[in-house]
């Protein structure tokens, strides 16, 4: 990366870290909520993936028609086919996999996503784990085997097709994260919402295969639900596609690292959700645990506070935890 790529990176640096650092973790509490909805429907016989195709594809005309305006801004690059496509498996995976399986233990299979994020952000944007960033990864996982391990589901490793699918979607959520951070750096006065028609049209490319291959015939409504399922999946849609644009901005502006940090608020959220709207109960080890992982979101800030120019990131090499 040249020095004028270097100085240009940060001008468009957002300089109120905690509006981006908010909008991230309103993503991740819509998401640590939405498991409920897609079981409700999975309930009235719509079937997981089935409605996560049908709640995208709403999403995705949605977008089209609200952002309507600003898809002339939309430039041909491979980066958005991929940040779709990627976008399409997170979903699938999430849905799939928390619909089918064990709720909390598919969620941290779906968030060892600092580790691939690790990865895919020093193959994609140069970006090095610093040893402070290293040490808050090790404390949001280790947060997130307190409060989701128990002796009954056993250690953090995929034992059936719905764990996998779960971890499948947090790869995806990774390779999705690193690239919407380097579309905002190659593209930095493009519209953020854009990328929100880019993801629920790629999460509709993969959903509807997904749907015909799990569900297949096998949908049957429950008798006098349709409304209902409609009501649901366009309210759904509505709230996927306002967090989703709001989430961009700050996929837009902070390290995929940190954004990766902040997104583990999910499963906080998802365990109070969990005990309220199913109620389970919420053990000390699982209370604990979300403190570790929220300590960790909070602390990252500090890590990532903007540096003077003299102590600037070496050109090609963003450190970043």
């Amino acid at each position: 990366m040249s020095a004028s790529n270097v100085a240009a990176q940060h001008v468009h640096a957002d300089p109120h870290s905690v509006k981006s650092s908010l909008s991230i973790l309103f993503g991740a509490s819509v998401w640590g909520i939405a498991w409920f909805p897609y079981r409700v429907l999975n309930g009235w016989g719509l079937g997981g993936m089935s409605a996560a195709a049908l709640v995208s594809c709403t999403a995705a005309l949605i977008s089209l028609i609200v952002f309507r305006r600003q898809l002339s801004g939309l430039r041909g690059s491979w980066l958005f086919a991929a940040i779709g496509l990627a976008a399409g498996v997170t979903n699938a995976g999430f849905v799939w996999g928390s619909v089918n399986g064990h709720v909390m233990r598919v969620l941290l299979l779906f968030y060892l996503t600092p580790v691939w994020t690790a990865l895919f952000a020093r193959m994609f944007l140069g970006e090095r784990l610093s040893a402070a960033g290293l040490l808050l990864v090790a404390l949001a996982l280790f947060g997130a085997g307190l409060m989701l391990w128990t002796p009954e589901v056993g250690v953090p490793l995929p034992g059936n097709a719905a764990e996998w699918s779960g971890l499948a979607g947090g790869m995806g959520f990774a390779v999705n994260n690193v690239l919407s951070r380097r579309a905002g750096q190659r593209f930095p006065e493009m519209d953020a919402r854009l990328r929100t028609v880019v993801v629920y049209v790629g999460c509709t490319v993969v959903g509807v295969p997904c749907a015909l291959l799990l569900d297949g015939s096998h949908v049957v409504l429950a008798r006098g639900a349709g409304v209902s399922v409609a009501s649901l999946v366009l309210g759904l849609a509505v709230v996927l596609v306002v967090s989703n644009a709001i989430v961009q901005y700050g996929l837009q502006r902070l390290p995929a690292n940190r954004v990766s940090l902040l997104m583990l608020f999910e499963i906080v959220v998802a365990a109070v959700s969990a005990w309220w709207l199913a109620t389970e109960t919420l053990s000390w080890k699982e209370a604990a645990g979300g403190l570790c992982i929220v300590a960790a979101g909070a602390l990252s800030g500090l890590v990532h506070r903007a540096k003077p120019a003299s102590t600037a990131a070496a050109p090609g090499v963003e450190a970043a935890a």
